[in-house]
């Protein structure tokens, strides 16, 4: 799973797509899921991005249902969370714990659903950006917004050895399990402090070598990106126009809209 994403992002049709469209996309979907006061607005954009994603994207449906359940714990645990301890209003079951009331009330449900659908809805917007547009092309499109050079080469020399890097991690902790590393808890303990200790080392030398390799190459302080120009067809304008519209109308009907 380590570059699972760019590997489906490199296959997907819609890599060959402008790259300032999907980002247009993306951010109206995630400006008009947050400022929306209706669930249904966010659940649409869900459902929207999903569908592209599936269909347009060619994403398998079991791997992207897989992505989503990822941090459903964690979103899960939070809409319970304000459920019960979030909002007014009459109250539609609860019961005591220790003396203490707990309920969920009209309110708070409410609260609940538009958390969980905004969640939904942003979740669903950035896993269509990460599966259907490479990270090399993200840190192009960041190159042509003027954010300093520094940072962006910064990020992406990150980003690269984090794999190169994860991929030692796990190779020598293999070497340690097959040695009976971590037969126990404190054998365990000293395993990870020495695979932390040959992680640093390794990475400090590894850090000297890309500086002297790209030395080596003329390297003057920047790094030159490249970016294939990709013009806007006709038909993503209107469906991307079409989409723009739905939301914007169900924005203005739906905003005031709750289950109680």
């Amino acid at each position: 799973m380590t570059n699972i994403l760019d590997d489906y992002a490199l296959v997907s049709p819609l890599r060959y797509r402008n790259n300032w469209l999907k980002l247009s996309i993306i951010t109206f979907g995630l400006l008009m899921g947050v400022s929306s006061q209706s669930f249904i607005l966010p659940f649409t954009v869900a459902f929207c991005m999903s569908f592209a994603t599936v269909y347009f994207a060619k994403i398998p449906v079991g791997f992207y249902l897989k992505l989503l359940s990822a941090p459903a714990v964690f979103v899960i645990l939070s809409v319970i969370i304000i459920a019960f301890f979030f909002g007014s209003g009459t109250e539609l079951f609860g019961f005591d714990v220790f003396g203490y009331r707990l309920g969920v009330n009209t309110g708070g449900l409410d609260m609940a659903l538009l958390v969980f659908s905004r969640t939904l809805s942003g979740m669903s917007c950035l896993f269509f950006l990460a599966l259907t547009t490479p990270m090399v092309e993200l840190f192009s499109v960041l190159k042509a917004t003027k954010l300093p050079d520094s940072l962006i080469e910064l990020s992406m020399m990150m980003y690269r050895y984090i794999f190169v890097f994860l991929e030692v991690a796990w190779g020598i902790k293999y070497a340690q399990t097959v040695r009976l590393g971590y037969k126990d808890w404190r054998t365990g303990l000293n395993s990870l402090a020495m695979l932390a200790t040959t992680l640093f080392i390794r990475s400090w030398e590894q850090g000297e070598k890309i500086f002297i390799s790209m030395s080596a190459r003329c390297y003057d302080g920047r790094i030159l990106f490249f970016e294939e120009k990709r013009p806007v067809r006709a038909t993503e304008l209107i469906l991307t126009g079409a989409y723009f519209s739905v939301i914007l109308a169900l924005w203005y009907l739906t905003n005031d809209i709750s289950i109680f």
